[in-house]
């Protein structure tokens, strides 16, 4: 294999990359209108090719990528297959979903001066900068205010204000800002796989060139991609001593989303476990002091952005969408509609307790890592990677790329283990769940659900050659004479 293979993969899945690419002119999240003219609708025969080729293109590069990552390629080339397969999405329409015209339409209500944390992007002016972007949003994103922190509404303001809201350059500028989160994850994952002595050629295949990753920040563009390289960034700074810089990142990352607040409790143990003096004066200095940097740097942000702090207050708005990916809203779903049936009582009620059930048993989990990483079994980061996939699993709204933030922390501190692979086999799945176009069929779970199946039967069937025994060649009949004759010239 080798060298040779590596190369071959690298271009099959540029290919596949760009088959998914152009098929996302035709059939990607194009928006409600493009005063250029480049991102429109086009007709029956050019949307059936597009779907094709998007299609085609993506299971092209989830196989390029599977086999790439068993053909021992080094960092350089692994860096270079990167920026082969991801320039063809940078160049794309947005791919898989809305959102983007979401960050554009509310950097442009900060533009404006509305308090993006009690309204939706349906106030902004039709006329207006920002208003093909309001009018691109998905329609419960319309009225719904924004669940980002202020840092992140700051630079879509700061698009906003360079592009003037115009379509195509405000989505090219958001995407910059992907590209420059991607370098970030770069960095990331290969300090932190030195960190803990994992190879970092295997970091990067699975938490960089991951096709779930490059469709939905690349392609898609979504926020979560800065938030995972502003954490990831601040705990190699913390693991290096510097946690204070490092506490620094992750209030950043925190004020892009949320659960990068997750990252400060095992920042918090790192720093512990490296503090001198009694119990007592480590465990504080770990529980307040990453805690107290972090908020700090929010308050500072946050009164220097203007945006006030409705931030948080609209962090369960999200909840409030059903996803079928999400288990607690799933079975709370359901049984508040059985409970319905039987006794007639209102079926909301129910499904949110079952979701607060779910995000318990999940701080619970990630308490329980905290313990075991303070107490010196299991080493911090790789702990914050489990609890983030925890979190993510009993989460009241679940989306694909959400598995990303566990995954790509995972990527460089697993061993090849059981929490490696399930992530590996999640993210070759989990990037058919999402249409081109950003909705969710049901073929989408049908097509994630078999290749969860084959992911599986390729990883039994690698690790039972691996577990073959060798059997020894036998030895062919000249050879048997040669050492006969050897035997004999020997007396």
């Amino acid at each position: 294999m080798g060298e040779w293979s590596a190369d071959g993969y690298r271009r099959l899945g540029a290919a596949g990359s760009s088959a998914a690419a152009l098929g996302g002119w035709a059939v990607g999240t194009l928006p409600a209108h493009d005063p250029w003219g480049l991102w429109v609708p086009h007709g029956p025969a050019v949307t059936a090719a597009g779907y094709v080729l998007a299609y085609g293109g993506l299971t092209l590069l989830v196989v390029s990528w599977w086999l790439y990552g068993r053909a021992g390629a080094s960092v350089r080339d692994t860096l270079l297959t990167l920026v082969w397969w991801a320039v063809p999405l940078a160049l794309a329409p947005p791919l898989y979903s809305a959102d983007v015209y979401s960050y554009i339409a509310q950097g442009a209500m900060v533009l404006e001066g509305h308090d993006v944390y009690s309204v939706g992007p349906s106030v902004l002016d039709p006329a207006g900068p920002g208003a093909d972007a309001a009018a691109s949003v998905g329609g419960h994103w319309t009225d719904t205010p924004a669940p980002y922190g202020p840092f992140f509404l700051l630079l879509a303001r700061g698009v906003a204000w360079a592009t003037g809201g115009t379509i195509v350059p405000a989505v090219l500028g958001m995407r910059i800002i992907a590209l420059g989160a991607l370098v970030l994850i770069v960095w990331g994952l290969r300090h932190l796989a030195r960190e803990h002595g994992r190879s970092e050629s295997a970091a990067l295949w699975l938490g960089a060139l991951n096709p779930l990753l490059l469709v939905h920040v690349v392609g898609g563009i979504h926020n979560d991609g800065l938030m995972i390289g502003l954490m990831l960034a601040g705990a190699v700074l913390a693991l290096r001593g510097r946690w204070i810089a490092g506490a620094v990142l992750i209030g950043l990352a925190m004020m892009v989303k949320s659960p990068a607040a997750v990252a400060l409790l095992f920042v918090g143990v790192v720093v512990g476990r490296a503090a001198t003096g009694s119990l007592v004066r480590r465990a504080a200095k770990g529980l307040l002091a990453p805690g107290l940097v972090a908020g700090a740097v929010v308050v500072l942000v946050t009164l220097l952005g203007g945006t006030g702090f409705g931030w948080l207050g609209t962090q369960g708005v999200a909840g409030r969408i059903h996803t079928a990916l999400s288990v607690s809203s799933d079975l709370g779903l359901g049984l508040g509609e059985l409970l319905r049936l039987l006794i007639g009582t209102d079926p909301d009620p129910v499904r949110s307790a079952v979701q607060y059930l779910g995000l318990l048993v999940a701080l619970v989990l990630i308490a329980g890592l905290a313990w075991r990483s303070a107490a010196g079994r299991t080493q911090p980061v790789h702990a914050l990677g489990i609890a983030l996939v925890a979190l993510v699993a009993l989460s009241p709204m679940v989306q694909p790329w959400y598995l990303l933030w566990g995954t790509a922390v995972l990527a460089a501190t697993a061993c090849e283990g059981r929490a490696r692979k399930v992530v590996t086999v999640l993210s070759a799945a989990l990037v058919y769940e999402t249409q081109p176009s950003g909705s969710t069929p049901v073929y989408g779970f049908v097509l994630a659900g078999l290749t969860c199946v084959a992911a599986v039967l390729l990883l039994r069937r690698e690790a039972a050659t691996r577990e073959l025994p060798r059997v020894p060649e036998q030895r062919r009949p000249k050879d048997a004479g040669a050492e006969a004759d050897m035997r004999t010239a020997s007396h």
